[in-house]
């Protein structure tokens, strides 16, 4: 019997291996006259759309995109029991909650955009970890020598020398991007490195926050086709650089002065970011940080950052057509602060696994120390979800990760239909950290068992049925592969013979075998 059951195995093996190689010609349908009718519908469509742009004017056209962008579908409208988000003129935006990371608002969050001078925000924050505020920034020809004119600038000269709290307050009042690249340099040097050191940071900075979708080529956000981010992965900066309080105190600076001194000249300048301008029509109470950006290839960007003493938001819009980057962020703002509800977690039913939720502000280590520069570093509020209005806290789902079994914490990660909505710390039970040190004994124990060789200890070292038949289909694949290759460029005529051939081919191999099997009946 078991020679049998090896002769069909090989029977199958054979058949499958020889019609693998096989040609294979794809077959189109003949379109009929009622797809051409269409297909040339849609060309006449198109090139009449090209007709109409071609007869609109700048204004006619800018318009147009305002609607375009407008319509653009909202990721976020798409989620069960959701409300439903405002539309933007920007091409892609985003609301964060600051403490949780969870999403509020999506469009586009992961489609690549240009981000101007809001790269301004990542510079400061690889600042802010690997500087101290106290340094000495010096300005070399390299700092100053790309300028071209129309370029935001504080006016600051080669041989001047500041402090890097200053340079921060160039780089983010004035958006000077002299003052930027400045930064970029004296810090990579303080370092032991160079520019391109700190431009390096900045990349593995934003990979290490979990962005996906970025790559930064410089300092200060002037246009480069391969300078690109996201409106997640910038939120998600935005979100790491409000631990570092010296920050959130410059952007609310209404203007600032670096006096005059034996190497530099005085310079003042005012706020950019409109909505932290008391006097501005665009001003936000709740608006506590940010940073404006545009240039002809990003369009108006912005990252902004508000609080309104119950929720933290980072919100960030890019590619924003007309004068509406102020009204999209504050619309974005209201659409979260009036939608949806903060719930502590600690007030709610604790899990069984959970013994006490621990808060940011309990932990006993030093959040600041493993700062490099040795600036102010705060961890930032945890412990709550955040649901809409309308969800009840018993309807999220939770995961438990990063337990360490020595301490007793870990974190829980919260979902409600799949979406991260909020986390917290906690200690957990004695009788659940001694049930998961159980089952990583159980599973060590599983893994000893295992050979991946394809044979099983238990087996004698025979092939299993299923090992057989993973490596009948592994060698089916490559046979199908490499007919699809061999025959590619012959003509129809060719590959018919050729399949035939095959065909008449596995009929005589399948006789011979049936005959085998028969006289050794």
């Amino acid at each position: 019997m078991r020679g049998k059951k090896q002769i069909a195995a090989v029977v199958l093996a054979v058949i499958f291996a020889v019609t693998a190689g096989m040609p294979h010609s794809t077959v189109y349908a003949e379109p009929d006259s009622t797809g051409n009718a269409q297909a040339a519908d849609a060309a006449a469509d198109d090139t009449q759309k090209e007709e109409k742009k071609e007869d609109m004017t700048p204004e006619e056209l800018e318009k147009k995109a305002e609607e375009d962008a407008y319509k653009m579908e909202i990721q976020s409208n798409s989620w069960k029991n959701w409300p439903q988000g405002p539309g933007t003129y920007g091409e892609a935006a985003i609301v964060m909650d600051a403490g949780t990371g969870s999403i509020l608002y999506a469009k586009n969050i992961d489609g690549h955009e240009y981000p101007a001078s809001i790269t301004k925000v990542l510079t400061s924050l690889i600042a802010l970890k690997y500087g101290s505020l106290s340094d000495q920034v010096t300005f070399s020809n390299d700092c100053i020598s790309f300028m071209q004119p129309g370029d935001s600038s504080a006016g600051l000269k080669e041989g001047n020398v500041i402090s890097l709290e200053q340079a921060l307050y160039a780089t983010l009042l004035a958006s000077a991007n002299e003052a930027a690249y400045a930064v970029a340099e004296n810090v990579g040097k303080n370092a032991g490195h160079d520019y391109n050191w700190f431009i390096q940071q900045m990349n593995e900075e934003c990979k290490s926050l979990g962005g996906e979708n970025s790559n930064f080529v410089n300092a200060n956000g002037l246009h480069d086709d391969n300078h690109y981010t996201c409106a997640r992965d910038m939120a998600l900066i935005g979100r790491e650089i409000w631990r570092y309080p010296e920050f959130l105190k410059i952007c609310q600076e209404q203007s600032y002065t670096i006096p005059a001194s034996d190497t530099t000249e005085e310079h003042i300048f005012p706020q950019h970011h409109k909505m932290l301008i008391k006097e501005n029509k665009n001003y936000y109470q709740y608006a506590v940080a940010g940073k404006t950006g545009y240039t002809s290839n990003a369009l108006s960007t912005l990252i902004t950052m508000a609080d309104n003493g119950n929720m933290k938001l980072v919100c960030v819009v890019l590619r924003t057509h007309g004068a509406n980057i102020y009204p999209d962020t504050k619309n974005l703002f209201e659409y979260v602060f009036n939608n949806f509800q903060k719930i502590p977690v600690a007030d709610e039913k604790k899990p069984t696994e959970v013994k006490e939720f621990i808060t940011a502000s309990d932990e006993s280590e030093d959040a600041g120390s493993a700062q490099t520069g040795g600036n102010e570093y705060q961890p930032l509020e945890d412990g709550y979800v955040i649901l809409p209005k309308d969800v009840s806290y018993k309807d999220t789902d939770y995961e438990i990760t990063d337990v360490d079994e020595k301490t007793g914490k870990g974190t829980i990660q919260y979902t409600y239909d799949g979406h991260p909505v909020g986390s917290a710390t906690a200690k957990f039970t004695e009788e659940y950290l001694q049930k998961i040190s159980t089952g990583k004994e159980r599973v060590d124990n599983k893994k000893e068992n295992v050979d991946n060789s394809g044979t099983t200890k238990n087996s004698g070292g025979k092939l299993s049925a299923k090992s057989i038949w993973t490596n009948f289909v592994q060698k089916a694949k490559a046979a199908w592969a490499f007919g699809q290759k061999k025959y590619a460029g012959k003509s129809a005529s060719e590959q018919y013979m050729i399949a035939g051939g095959c065909v008449a081919l596995v009929i005589l191999i399948v006789s011979l075998i049936v005959v085998l099997i028969r006289r050794r009946r």
